[in-house]
């Protein structure tokens, strides 16, 4: 038997060519479609925008919302997550491709600047209806944060007041869940105030690692202007504020859980800048450690009151 008699797969021809749309050509055309969809989802900083998402579904239900309640609060601060992502990737592309830094899509040429900024775009048009949705005073609220978090991307982030956006995004979170319940309750003070804090000390860990480059690159935030010994020193202050505040923050004496937090938070806060020069995220890491604890304590306390 040879070439021309042998039996075909469906949809080829006698020759043996392959069928339509699966050749060589359609290949490669999927396989950078498929690195631009990946490239897309890297791009809107993954890490980040599902931690900030985790911490707000985690926040609403712990604050009571129920479920749809606590699913619309999430897409809200999803969508807002993705866009601010999605935002600073595309307006770094540049700079970042400058610098020649790896794992950013925007930068490297996997996807495109224009397909990052449309993305975008749509994640924000969803989101503000969303953030709307939750009530008129908690949207405003997260609308604000978001609008603070673009603000960063495209201008606050290398100036003096770059911190700025951290600590109004963290603050607004529990503010704005607290606002979504039932007859918009204010949030309790110390709720804000410690989402606040760990969000300063969020900004000073997550700029750390790139301090140096991030100065050659022109960007003069406040951790650069502190200098890496600077912004190690100062980064345990935040964390263990939020701590305090979350511990002393209630009406009547520091409780068992209360003490446990401090003690944990101050052995992480502690251990992550002085562990720096060896590992280099390991200020973030502690930092996160921090949050964890913190976010306990918050869940055990209430994040709104009347």
């Amino acid at each position: 038997m040879d070439a021309t008699d042998r039996v075909s797969p469906a949809g080829a021809d006698p020759a043996g060519a392959a069928p339509v749309g699966v050749g060589p050509a359609a290949g490669p055309a999927g396989a950078r479609r498929r690195g631009r969809v990946v490239g897309l989802a890297l791009a809107c900083h993954p890490g980040p925008a599902l931690a900030v998402t985790a911490l707000a579904c985690a926040l609403a239900l712990g604050s009571g919302l129920g479920g749809l309640r606590s699913v619309l609060v999430t897409a809200a601060v999803l969508t807002g997550q993705l866009s601010v992502g999605w935002c600073n990737d595309a307006y770094d592309a540049r700079r970042d491709a400058d610098a020649g830094r790896r794992g950013k899509p925007a930068a490297d040429g996997t996807v495109g600047a224009r397909a990052v900024w449309a993305a975008a775009a749509v994640a924000l048009a969803l989101c503000v209806p969303l953030s709307l949705a939750c009530g008129a005073l908690a949207g405003t609220v997260h609308l604000a944060a978001v609008t603070a978090a673009w603000l960063y991307n495209l201008r606050l982030k290398a100036t003096a007041l770059s911190w700025l956006p951290y600590v109004a995004g963290f603050g607004a979170l529990p503010a704005a869940v607290a606002l979504s319940l039932p007859g918009g309750p204010w949030p309790r003070w110390w709720t804000v105030a410690a989402g606040a804090l760990l969000g300063f000390a969020a900004h000073l860990a997550d700029t750390l690692p790139d301090i140096a480059a991030d100065r050659a690159a022109g960007i003069r935030g406040l951790p650069h202007r502190l200098g890496d010994r600077g912004t190690r020193l100062l980064l345990p202050v935040p964390l263990l504020g939020a701590t305090a505040v979350l511990a002393f923050g209630p009406s009547g004496p520091v409780d068992a859980m209360g003490a446990a937090a401090l003690v944990l938070a101050g052995a992480a806060s502690l251990a992550g800048p002085a562990l720096g020069r060896r590992w280099r995220k390991a200020a973030l890491a502690g930092a996160v450690a921090v949050a964890a604890v913190d976010l306990v304590l918050l869940l055990a306390r209430g994040a709104a009151g009347a």
